[in-house]
């Protein structure tokens, strides 16, 4: 019988649902509560796993009586519902800590402001080839929760967002992997970076000298909050800048991955992913999977093959000699400064969505180098206008179809198009 018997599940999304699965299965009594509708499929799964749900509402009698609270990361800590759990003293946690009690498998987690989903699938394609039993989850896919239920992998590879590592505590990762840290989702933060930064140095939190901690050398921001952290964990610094301390680097053209037990190498122009910020990603995954013992010849098969994460930097059309460019995962200024690293002079970069607290400074320069024009979706695009007003021509659409038509009438050939 489980130690705390009654479990309440906030949010009934994929997060939820599996979490609802799973803590069902081991002998919970669950209530889900979604303030919003919940979809038909999940109300399905919910119903069928026995458990009890509420959409439209939370009510707090119920919740608050739960010994333990599972909430999705999308809910805020400042929500009513959490604020009242945490002062009356009940255990916040999420989908991911609660899956990480009863996961037999090695977690290798992924973390990083932009990134993590190229590497986490990178990482998956490279174990399947290897003919491993392996999962992916947490930020990307069916639910960590989800899968732990329904059957047990001999890897998990993690996707993590600071969200939900926010709600982590006991978790443990066997490897974890950092890419970089930069300013983004600042409003779940009180506008403060540090904040952020620290939610993502959760990934290490719990590790031992027997795991691994994979991180980007090249990134300033990480390197300076690391620096402050007195790490416990075998450390893999990765960098496509310099050779000296690193466990991976470049040198002649050929990407070094040096674990000491054994040496990788391949040749960059045999990458499929190209740019920069790939052969960092390739860097970070072929560590992990230099750790966990993998053939060389899998791991060069792999990269070779590996097709990328669609709708990042995935050209869709060229149309009178103007290529077009589906960036929409790019949903942050440095997601936006890496995009714009692989277009040339002549590019229409469309822009809107809520803002999170973005520091447009950051890629300034780019703009003024590369961008004849910005096209502004959305209604409130006031901190674009701002960053760029005195730069560059800037233009007010509705809708994407709007932006793309415009984009269409001001582009000539050799332009380029790039939807952010």
């Amino acid at each position: 019988m489980p130690k705390n018997k009654k479990i309440a599940i906030l949010g009934a999304g994929e997060s939820g649902t599996g979490a609802t699965i799973l803590a069902t299965k081991m002998g919970f009594e669950v209530f889900v509560s979604d303030f919003g509708e919940i979809k038909e499929n999940y109300k399905q799964e919910i119903t069928q796993c026995g458990a009890s749900w509420e959409e439209a509402k939370h009510s707090e009698t119920k919740i608050l009586s739960a010994n333990e609270i599972i909430k999705s990361p999308g809910i805020p800590q400042t929500a009513p519902i959490i604020k009242k759990a945490i002062a009356k003293g009940i255990p916040i946690i999420s989908e991911i800590e609660f899956a990480g009690r009863y996961a037999k498998g090695k977690k290798i987690c992924i973390t990083g402001s932009n990134g993590k989903t190229t590497t986490a699938e990178m990482l998956y394609h490279i174990f399947s080839k290897a003919g491993k039993n392996v999962a992916l989850a947490g930020n990307i896919g069916k639910s960590f929760a989800r899968q732990v239920a329904e059957k047990q992998a001999e890897y998990y590879i993690l996707e993590l967002s600071s969200f939900q590592l926010d709600n982590m505590y006991n978790f443990k990762a066997d490897t974890a992997i950092l890419l970089n840290i930069t300013p983004d989702h600042l409003d779940r933060y009180g506008g403060k970076f540090e904040n952020y930064a620290q939610s993502k140095l959760r990934i290490i939190q719990n590790q031992t000298e027997k795991e691994h901690f994979i991180y980007c050398s090249d990134d300033p921001e990480t390197m300076k909050i690391i620096r402050k952290k007195n790490i416990t964990a075998k450390e893999y610094p990765y960098s496509v800048k310099e050779k000296k301390n690193n466990t991976a680097y470049l040198e002649n053209n050929t990407m070094v991955i040096d674990t000491k037990n054994h040496i990788f190498t391949q040749e960059v122009q045999t990458l499929a992913l190209q740019g920069e910020h790939n052969i960092g990603n390739s860097m970070a995954a072929g560590v992990a999977a230099n750790l966990a013992e993998l053939r060389s010849e899998i791991l060069r098969e792999s990269f070779a093959s590996f097709k990328g994460v669609p709708h990042r930097q995935e050209v869709v059309a060229t149309v009178w000699g103007v290529k077009y460019i589906n960036d929409s995962k790019a949903t942050n200024v440095n997601a936006v400064w890496y995009a714009l690293q692989n277009t040339d002079k002549g590019t229409v970069l469309l822009l809107g969505g809520e803002d999170k607290g973005n520091d447009y400074n950051e890629i300034k320069d780019l703009v003024r180098r590369k961008v004849k024009a910005i096209i502004c979706i959305g209604e409130d695009n006031s901190p674009i206008h701002a960053a760029f007003a005195d730069i560059i021509v800037l233009y007010e659409t509705d809708t994407i179809q709007t932006a793309v038509k415009l984009a269409y009438e001001i582009t000539e050939k050799g332009d380029t198009v790039s939807v952010g």
